[in-house]
């Protein structure tokens, strides 16, 4: 368990401070990619079976056992789509089931796919099971004996092209945009110069932005794409009547959403852009994507990007090994199976949050540092998670994990001009 008491807070360390960088190593998957974590998954798929799911991951879940659900209970194949990408993604080694029994989603087929990737699971029906005490204690025997046997599975080297490197903002303020994200911008070019993939999101934080990434695209019928992906933006939002920019940004410095905008670009670096992709969907090669997070069709399910950790949540579904949050007022939360690293806008949020920031930007605004170094310091901190080391927001104990209805069409041909 963490001791989180006063006494052993963290201290930040200044980006000068020369820290030896241990190797990068991780798991291989029957699909050929490595992970960077050997996770156990309990996914609930029902909300009936949230509680007995938590009780099973809870002896472990600070060990490498996490939580996973969709809460709906309606069918849903965005649903499936993303539970069967995060129960088969590379940073999970196996995977526990955990169903009510009378809900809608297709138990069976999940469990067939991951066993087709080569995981251990199995599953467990409450109804069936003999109720919540017997569920619990079932689960738990499976979890720990899986837990234990990923204890000791053989890992090997780990490149940076290995990776899938997600970036996320989020309690954006004034700073965001100079300071954390030109500096993850930077970190992302680095990453894509040695064979790595990227991703960046929020069209509905990209408006006026369209333009400048149609110029970046691949091909002119990959910018028209990526042009639509943010008119579809903008056109749900203003059905909806509101837009992502609120109070807490405008608190912290941000005037307008064109503003937040600019800022949201910075973190996809200078790259040409490889292709566009829809949540769950898997880069096909190296390189840097947008993902359009934005429901296709009429408004209906739920509210896109008013929630970071849905987005998080939608972009380790592509595969993304591990998160770059930027943050300007202080977001302190993570991700069920995916790392995430905080970069904190300025120096005050950094050291009042020092528990949760794994790097300070702040110096960009201070001349004390510039957006190369800082950048280098992110991608040093890359390499340091996927060596085994725990960033903030794990070592705090931070699982978080959303999933809601949402429905998409599949992508158009033009939208991925560069395959593996």
């Amino acid at each position: 368990m963490n001791d989180l008491s006063p006494a052993h807070a963290v201290v930040p360390s200044p980006l000068t401070e020369a820290a030896p960088i241990p190797a990068m190593r991780g798991w291989r998957r029957a699909d050929g990619r490595l992970g960077i974590r050997n996770y156990v998954a309990v996914a609930y798929l029902v909300e009936c079976a949230h509680h007995v799911a938590t009780r099973i991951v809870q002896p472990l879940q600070d060990d490498g056992v996490h939580l996973i659900g969709f809460p709906g209970c309606y069918p849903s194949e965005y649903a499936f789509r993303m539970m069967a990408r995060f129960c088969t993604h590379p940073n999970v080694g196996a995977v526990l089931l955990v169903s009510l029994g009378c809900e809608e989603f297709r138990r069976s087929a999940l469990r067939d796919l991951i066993a087709a990737s080569g995981r251990p699971v199995d599953l467990l029906v409450i109804q069936q099971a003999g109720g919540t005490r017997a569920t619990i204690e079932a689960g738990r025997r499976w979890v720990a004996a899986q837990h234990q046997a990923l204890a000791v599975a053989p890992t090997e080297p780990v490149a940076l092209a290995d990776l899938v490197v997600a970036t996320e903002c989020g309690g954006s303020d004034g700073f965001s945009g100079v300071s954390a994200n030109p500096a993850i911008g930077r970190a992302v070019d680095l990453v894509i110069e040695a064979g790595g993939t990227a991703l960046f999101e929020e069209t509905c934080e990209l408006l006026g932005c369209e333009d400048h990434m149609a110029g970046r695209a691949m091909t002119p019928a990959l910018g028209r794409a990526i042009t639509d992906s943010v008119r579809k933006a903008d056109a749900y939002y203003r059905a909806l009547g509101h837009g992502s920019f609120g109070g807490g940004n405008i608190a912290g410095g941000l005037s307008t959403i064109e503003e937040k905008s600019i800022g949201a670009y910075a973190k996809s670096g200078s790259k040409p852009i490889t292709g566009l992709l829809k949540p769950g969907v898997q880069p096909p090669a190296p390189g840097l994507y947008l993902m359009s997070e934005v429901s296709d069709g009429p408004v209906r399910y739920g509210i896109p990007n008013i929630n970071d950790t849905q987005t998080v949540t939608e972009m380790v579904a592509c595969g993304a090994h591990l998160v770059l949050f930027s943050t300007g007022r202080g977001s302190v939360v993570g991700q069920a199976v995916a790392p995430v690293i905080k970069i904190a806008s300025n120096t005050e949020t950094y050291m009042r949050l020092a528990e949760d920031m794994d790097i300070d930007a702040g110096g960009i605004l201070n001349g004390h540092s510039d957006i190369d170094t800082v950048g280098r310091a992110i991608l040093a901190s890359i390499a340091r998670t996927a060596a085994g080391l725990p960033t903030k927001s794990e070592a705090l104990g931070h699982q978080e994990f959303v999933l809601a209805y949402k429905t998409f069409a599949p992508l158009g041909p033009d939208c991925l001009p560069v395959r593996g």
